[in-house]
């Protein structure tokens, strides 16, 4: 197995943000909400951790009618074209944008009965401080949905990958790509990393060739101990 490899934690150039959000994350933006949606009972604002420039929180508004979305991330200029894309969307009534950090989300516990996140686990040098930030914010009975990259075994698979799904990006965009792959945790890294909030290993599960979701309601027992069953598990693609 490959060793992991951090990338910087932030992005936030102009250039990055601009070829991030150049790529085409739309087919992946679009499973990531129709897998989310069934587990949610659509009540309540969704808190999106690392919703970069708000191609998830726009995908969740087209799909369900009245959802509405905040929207935080640490990268300044991923924000700035997140809110373009808002507006562009005509979604500025529903998706707010918040600069904040994800290991010190500025909520109180227990404030969203929905918490999302793609893809920012692995930008986290230590990841279970934002595990622990989503799981303190999210209300007891509520839904945590988050999905990320899984770390290729070797690095024939990683240029297999990036061959596949980044082929026609360009240098830095395939750069960009091959970084969060070697930054990514393995699944079992992550079972291990939500086990100590009372998670059970079965809440994330690898759901395609190159990402695990985690779904998960936190619940608290009556003696007040953690109680998690698994969910239902995201579909597989």
């Amino acid at each position: 197995m490959l060793p992991r490899v951090l990338e910087p934690e932030v992005m936030d150039s102009a250039g990055e943000a601009r070829d991030y959000d150049a790529m085409d994350h739309s087919q992946v933006n679009r499973v990531f909400v129709a897998d989310f949606l069934p587990l949610w009972d659509g009540g309540g604002a969704v808190l999106d951790v690392g919703a970069g420039t708000a191609q998830i929180p726009i995908e969740l508004c087209r799909q369900h009618p009245t959802a509405t979305v905040l929207a935080v991330d640490l990268a300044r200029h991923m924000l700035a074209v997140a809110q373009q894309n808002v507006v562009d969307a005509g979604l500025d009534e529903r998706i707010r944008l918040q600069l904040c950090d994800a290991k010190r989300l500025p909520y109180a516990d227990g404030s969203f009965l929905a918490v999302i996140s793609n893809s920012i686990v692995h930008h986290a040098p230590s990841p279970e401080t934002v595990i622990a930030e989503m799981v303190r914010v999210a209300r007891s009975a509520g839904l945590i949905f988050v999905r990320d990259l899984l770390r290729p075994a070797d690095d024939d698979a990683v240029r297999r990958i990036v061959e596949t799904y980044a082929g026609q990006a360009n240098e830095h965009q395939r750069q960009m790509f091959e970084d969060s792959l070697r930054a990514a945790l393995t699944l079992e890294e992550v079972r291990e990393l939500v086990a100590p909030f009372g998670f059970a290993a079965e809440t994330v599960e690898a759901t395609s060739d190159r990402h695990w979701t985690w779904a998960a309601r936190p619940r608290i027992s009556v003696t007040g101990s953690s109680d998690t069953p698994p969910p239902p598990g995201a579909r597989r693609r």
